[in-house]
């Protein structure tokens, strides 16, 4: 008798399982549009804070650097953020630091651990708001590629997670797999971010007018002066003045307490690299172990 019962239920719930998925509205897919992409920031324009502060406060987890570590790296951005400026040779003799540490970490190792701290503390930090804006360019049949000072191992992670095609970020250099040290050119950041937008534009036959960037910082501007329409979000001081004066959209998508919180793990050029050099330090501690 009870298998009786039991089986009808499964037979009605068949039948209510088809009848849901034939009355299921499909939206027919959009057609590609081969020439617009959008071009989205990440720290603080598609995520709250500073993915490669999240990178090294996971790694910090792990054990392979102190929350000491963490704090000095943290404060120093906030210090950065205050100061407002970005000194040449400060850069350079940050990015030195922070190569050097890496060397001879290996590139998968990098990778997986970006998918892993990922999961655990980036993904509830995607600011829900950029995130729609980057579907409606896909919905639209779009590319969108995120374009970041951080390492590109990292950006490819996130742009994976979020579904986007892909993402253009700092390259290191590696030979069979492990990083050497060195970077293959520079920073990708401020002019040289508009350089790597050209650079795919041509590769992949955009056209620059009917494209779309998006940034929180004024160091941005050589690439959002790029494209045709530019967008911004949560933007500085200085971008949401000449983005008023350009006329340009702008969406602030902090709140409260959150617009607040986002100002000290911001990263952006030293603050950036020196995400890398938290970094560096526990993956050296990591594959050389103590000296």
């Amino acid at each position: 008798m009870w298998r009786l019962i039991r089986r009808r239920h499964e037979i009605e719930a068949e039948i209510a399982g088809e009848a849901a998925a034939a009355a299921a509205v499909t939206a027919p897919p959009a057609e590609p549009d081969l020439q617009a992409a959008a071009f989205f920031d990440v720290d603080n324009t598609m995520m709250r804070g500073a993915s490669i502060y999240h990178f090294a406060r996971g790694l910090a987890t792990r054990g392979m650097f102190t929350t000491s570590d963490l704090f000095k790296f943290a404060v120093g951005q906030a210090v950065f953020r205050l100061r407002g400026n970005e000194n040449p040779e400060h850069i350079a003799v940050a990015r030195e630091t922070a190569l050097a540490f890496v060397a001879g970490a290996k590139v998968d190792d990098v990778v997986r651990l970006g998918e892993e701290i990922y999961d655990e503390v980036m993904a509830d930090r995607i600011w829900g708001g950029t995130r729609a804006l980057a579907q409606s360019h896909l919905d639209a049949g779009q590319r969108v590629w995120l374009v970041t000072a951080t390492p590109v191992e990292l950006a490819r992670v996130i742009a994976q997670r979020l579904g986007l095609t892909g993402a253009l970020g700092t390259v290191a250099e590696s030979t069979d797999g492990v990083y050497t040290g060195r970077l293959v050119g520079d920073l990708l950041h401020g002019p040289a971010k508009a350089e790597a937008v050209r650079a795919l534009a041509r590769r992949e036959g955009l056209d620059l007018t009917r494209c779309t960037a998006y940034s929180d910082s004024a160091n941005d501007l050589p690439m959002l002066s790029l494209v045709g329409q530019a967008v911004a979000i949560n933007p500085d001081t200085e971008l949401r003045e000449h983005a008023r004066k350009h006329d340009w959209p702008i969406k602030d998508f902090r709140t409260g307490r959150k617009a607040t919180l986002t100002a000290l793990p911001i990263a952006a050029g030293v603050g950036a690299v020196a995400g890398g050099v938290a970094a560096g330090i526990a993956l050296r501690k990591h594959y050389r172990g103590p000296r």
